[in-house]
């Protein structure tokens, strides 16, 4: 069985200066927020929203992830603690991070943004940002994997693998079940948004990222140590729990989205509203054309 283990024994830190320690681990989050600044930015134009307005949607994401992180661990993991010792919830250095808390946070940074930007509805925004958090998640993932935490359990699988900074059990590589299960999702989102023009119906994208991400998430707790103590006596991890909700509601979006029509919330400076444009002059042009043979047919 350790024959056939892998042997993971890289450390977490890429390097140190003085008190500056550089982590995979915040290289794969940073790299997360750049790539999705890019991608958001190419659907922007694409779409014809302002530019401009990428600099705050970026710090709306930035505050609202890594709060809503922050108070989902404390929160949802050890609230005896953190509420018997509030400043710590401020020492986000040390770690302890939360991704359905994460979801919490940025759904309310993106409804506070959306709220001066009627050009921006909530659903609509929140559909597209939801493309690159699925991407964002699998970074993030391989992060945990880079840090030997949110191990597995025991197994003899051949992929198992040992964590040599944690001990010398071979294990379920569950970071990296769920950072493929988060690619595929991105994938998948990036072929929605691609299959409906980018006018996929609201809600639509948001309700395949709840169901693929917190349904992966759920099945993989199987396979995962339990992260806090409490989680022992309980049929279901705080993980799944959490998770439950978020599938439902999923399913919930993704069957009212199926219900409407397809959303046509494209601004007149959009490259998508100018093939519009040509499309009913072509159409138009057609139609005189049958008409006038149609004529030229009866008489």
């Amino acid at each position: 069985m350790y024959l056939a283990a892998i042997l993971w024994d890289v450390k977490p830190e890429i390097v140190s200066i003085g008190p500056i320690t550089i982590r995979w681990y915040g290289i794969l989050f940073s790299s997360g927020f750049l790539l999705g600044y890019i991608m958001m930015s190419r659907m922007f134009i694409r779409e014809g929203r302002p530019l401009s307005d990428m600099e705050p949607l970026t710090l709306y994401m930035i505050g609202g992830t890594v709060i809503g992180m922050r108070l989902g661990h404390c929160l949802f993991y050890q609230p005896d603690y953190y509420l018997a010792h509030p400043i710590e919830i401020l020492e986000i250095w040390k770690g302890g991070y939360a991704s359905h808390g994460a979801v919490v946070g940025i759904s309310i940074a993106l409804w506070l943004y959306s709220r001066s930007r009627p050009n921006q509805p909530f659903l609509w925004i929140i559909d597209r940002i939801a493309i690159v958090v699925a991407l964002a998640g699998c970074l993030i993932r391989i992060g945990n994997f880079f840090n030997h935490e949110m191990i597995g359990h025991q197994t003899s699988l051949p992929w198992a693998v040992i964590f040599a900074q944690r001990d010398s059990i071979p294990r379920h590589p569950s970071q990296l079940y769920e950072a493929l299960c988060y690619l595929a999702t991105f994938l998948l989102m990036r072929f929605l948004y691609q299959r409906y023009d980018a006018r996929a119906p609201y809600g639509l994208l948001l309700g395949v990222f709840f169901v693929c991400v917190f349904g992966a998430r759920f099945l993989i707790e199987f396979t995962k140590e339990n992260q806090v103590a409490f989680e022992q006596g309980l049929p279901l991890n705080m993980g799944q729990i959490l998770s439950v909700p978020l599938i439902i509601l999923g399913g919930l979006l993704i069957w009212r989205a199926q219900r409407q029509p397809q959303a046509v919330n494209v601004s007149k400076t959009s490259p998508l509203h100018c093939s519009d444009e040509r499309n009913d002059k072509h159409k138009k042009v057609r139609t005189v054309r049958s008409t006038q043979k149609h004529r030229h047919t009866t008489r």
